[in-house]
């Protein structure tokens, strides 16, 4: 029996240092019928001289500009062939047999849109990685979490999690998608740029109907932050905005209308802590955020990609709140948080 094409894509922007310590681990794959491309987002570093000197064999996509994660994705990959895209971030080290267990529940499944495998720490190989953990998760008033990682704090991988079971989001520093189902969805929303844009296609690829998964038998290790550090005022921007924006799109809208004031009234009490504790651009990062989902709301929506129902029961959708549980009822880990103890 034919293995499928799997297409391990790279979108890179000035990333040579990753490409340099990362590729050999791709390289390394064992699944036999892989393609690697590198999408590139008009690099001015010399990525594509390093790929096209050291990895001839590596397909080059050429983006005409730096259009962020997720146009940067859309654009490149109507050029990349394949049956499921691996959509992989330059600063991850995989694991030989890193694609074949997820393949093989992939294709147990047809329903299975997407999939992650376990994410952990490049530096501290023991902890959860933030961008993913052991599976994403959503709670009811739209705060993402996932098992093995609660706002900034990761637990340690103790196979406390290596479970394989439906979520409600895959992580997009490694998220396996079927190729037809990425371009049936309209692929990301460009309006996102980047930050919670993978969180918004899984919300709409479970809306149509599919389901997202966790194979935590993959393991690959992440640096994050690669492109932007944490804490950067961009990154805080984009992130209230993006899950805003994410919420009104794809909740009912008699949920939206009084969870977004919900949320901007607990955004603001994060903002006025944040400001007590000498953080000032956090502080008027996410004030911008609201004024900027307000104008998407008001003016900008026929910009963004929309779910085809807003009316599917969602698998990894708890209902409680995790800000909560985490800062009230003082529940460090994930296990922890959807117990009752």
């Amino acid at each position: 029996m034919t293995q499928p094409l799997v297409s391990i894509v790279i979108l890179n922007w000035n990333g040579r240092k990753f490409l340099e310590q990362f590729m050999p681990s791709v390289q390394a794959s064992t699944y036999a019928n892989k393609h690697i491309a590198v999408i590139d987002n008009a690099s001015s570093d010399d990525s594509v001289a390093f790929l096209q000197a050291h990895y001839p064999n590596v397909q080059i996509v050429h983006n005409s500009g730096n259009h962020g994660f997720a146009k940067g994705y859309n654009e490149g990959l109507r050029f990349v062939k394949g049956d499921y895209f691996i959509l992989l971030n330059s600063d991850v080290e995989v694991t030989p047999g890193w694609i074949e267990p997820v393949i093989a529940l992939m294709e147990s499944d047809p329903t299975i849109g997407a999939c992650q495998p376990k994410f952990r720490q490049y530096h501290q190989r023991e902890l959860f990685e933030y961008a993913g953990a052991a599976g994403g998760m959503l709670d009811y008033l739209g705060y993402p979490l996932a098992r093995g990682r609660i706002f900034d704090l990761c637990e340690v991988d103790q196979g406390q999690y290596d479970d394989a079971i439906p979520i409600f989001w895959a992580g997009g520093a490694a998220l396996f998608i079927r190729a037809a189902v990425y371009f049936e969805l309209e692929g990301f929303d460009e309006y996102f740029f980047a930050h919670q844009e993978e969180i918004d296609l899984c919300w709409r690829l479970q809306l149509a109907g599919y389901q997202v998964y966790v194979c935590p038998q993959s393991v690959v290790y992440h640096v994050g932050g690669g492109t932007l550090p944490k804490g950067n005022a961009r990154k805080v921007f984009l992130n209230f905005r993006n899950n805003l924006i994410m919420m009104a799109k794809n909740m009912p809208v008699g949920e939206a209308l009084w969870k977004i004031p919900y949320r901007f009234l607990l955004d603001t009490v994060s903002a006025f802590k944040s400001l007590l504790e000498g953080q000032g651009r956090y502080f008027t990062a996410v004030f911008k955020a609201h004024v900027a989902f307000l104008n998407w709301w008001l003016f900008k929506q026929k910009q963004s990609v929309f779910p085809v129902s807003r009316k599917k029961k969602l698998q990894g959708y708890i209902l409680k709140s995790v800000v909560w549980r985490h800062f009230v009822n003082g529940k460090k880990t994930f296990a922890e948080i959807i117990g009752d103890k």
